[in-house]
């Protein structure tokens, strides 16, 4: 079983400056500081931010529907300010998930303003159709937003 989800925010800073966060480590900083709640450490396991980056999730126990996650940078096209990650290890993949990717977007509005777009991309085995349910933009929807308050205290 095939499904999508997506979500928007609207930043009041440039595409460009939204985009040098987005495109490298400095979101997973920005996470792991201001989620301090729910994500309990967030690891590189390799790489330095491009494509090949995996990172490790670790949640705080009784949070997250799951202990952790690796994940993957599968793609950073910064002309098109677009980048794909996926999950490759524990997580959604324990629990019935065959591919689980978020793409991430940063759309151009005006000069001083853009879009964050997030998107989550899965299949799931018809056995465990029922964990779909676990599929949520709303932790997306507060990564953009902690995002873009970092990014506007920064620019301001």
């Amino acid at each position: 079983m095939f499904g999508t989800i997506s979500g928007e925010v609207e930043v009041n800073a440039p595409a460009s400056v939204v985009w040098e966060v987005y495109s490298s480590l400095q979101l997973a900083a920005i996470v792991e500081k201001g989620l301090t709640d729910v994500v309990e450490k967030i690891e590189v396991v390799e790489g330095d931010g491009s494509v090949g980056t995996v990172l490790k999730l670790l949640f705080r126990p009784g949070v997250a529907a799951f202990p952790y996650y690796k994940e993957k940078f599968m793609m950073i096209d910064h002309e098109k300010r677009v980048k794909d990650v996926m999950v490759v290890e524990g997580g959604y993949l324990d629990v019935g998930f065959e591919r689980y990717l978020i793409r991430l977007e940063i759309i151009d509005k005006d000069e001083k303003s853009c879009i964050t777009k997030s998107t989550i991309e899965y299949d799931i085995k018809e056995d465990y159709a029922a964990n779909a349910s676990l599929v949520s933009i709303d932790p997306l929807m507060v990564v953009m937003n902690l995002a873009a308050i970092h990014i506007l205290a920064k620019t301001n």
